[in-house]
Formats: structure tokens, sequence, C-alpha cells
């Protein structure tokens, strides 16, 4: 891939994920900077490209980093503890030695909203691949109050 065209690439990464300063009062606000169920009432469900072959049978093919991501409340949210801004929440290994994929969880305490990123940490073909999903925290059944996520950042 052309240098132009990675550059470009990671910078309209940057600006679609919040990694970019605010440009105006209605603007962009940065949550975090990073290029399953978690018992917490959000359950996150990924597809990723397995390869197959005989590389893929043993576990040791390099597999690619494209990766889907959608998480959902399931039931109310309840915070066990603090967490800071782009603390991973599931990892998984992706090769053999050096590739995992991770993701990760913010707040965007101004809204009450979390913000699940998945990313691999080892660029394959010089392609950045990651994808968001959000989950906004509502209100479920017999609960009292509703938790805002920014009171339990780190």
């Amino acid at each position: 891939m052309k240098r132009s065209k990675l550059l470009a690439l990671i910078s309209t990464a940057f600006l679609c994920f919040g990694a970019a300063p605010a440009f105006a009062q209605n603007g962009p606000d940065l949550i975090f900077r990073k290029s399953v169920d978690f018992n917490d009432g959000i359950v996150c469900y990924y597809t990723a490209h397995e390869k197959g072959g005989v590389a893929g049978m043993f576990g040791v093919a390099e597999q690619s980093s494209e990766v889907s991501l959608a998480c959902r409340q399931y039931a109310p949210v309840k915070f066990k503890e603090k967490f800071g801004q782009g603390d991973t929440a599931f990892s998984e290994r992706r090769s053999l030695l050096f590739k995992r994929m991770h993701i990760v969880r913010g707040c965007d305490a101004k809204r009450n909203v979390l913000i699940y990123m998945v990313y691999s940490d080892k660029l394959v073909e010089g392609s950045p691949e990651s994808s968001t999903s959000t989950v906004a925290i509502q209100p479920w059944a017999g609960q009292n109050e509703v938790p805002q996520c920014g009171e339990f950042l780190r």
C-alpha cells in the first residue's frame, strides 16, 4: 500500500474513533486512544475470518485482522470495578506467536454510553483494521437507578 494512502487511512480512522481533538463545540469528543460476556450486563459478539488448510488446522496460520463487532445490553448494567479509558475487556491470540485481537472499552461520560473497539495489535499487509460498537446504558426492569459509566472511570 502506498505511504500516502496508508496515512490517509490512518488519519480517517483517528477521526472516526475520536482520537482527534474536538473541532467545534458540537464536534467529536476524545474518549480514548488505541490505533463475549463481560459480566456487567453487556454482551459483545464478534466475527473473525479464520484461515483453513493445514496451517489453520494446527493453529499456526497468521489470521487476518478483519473483525466485526456488535455489543448490546442484555441485563441491568452493573460495574464491578473501576476501569480506564481503553482498558482491555477481552483478548484472544490470532497467530502462534505475536498477533492478538483486543476488545477495549471506553466510556462517553457525557452521554452515558459505553464504547467497545476491536483491533489487532499487529498489522497484516499494512491494513489497520478495527471495528467499533456502542451501548447506551438503559434502565432495566427492577433497576432503581441507571449507573453512570463516568462514575466508574479510573
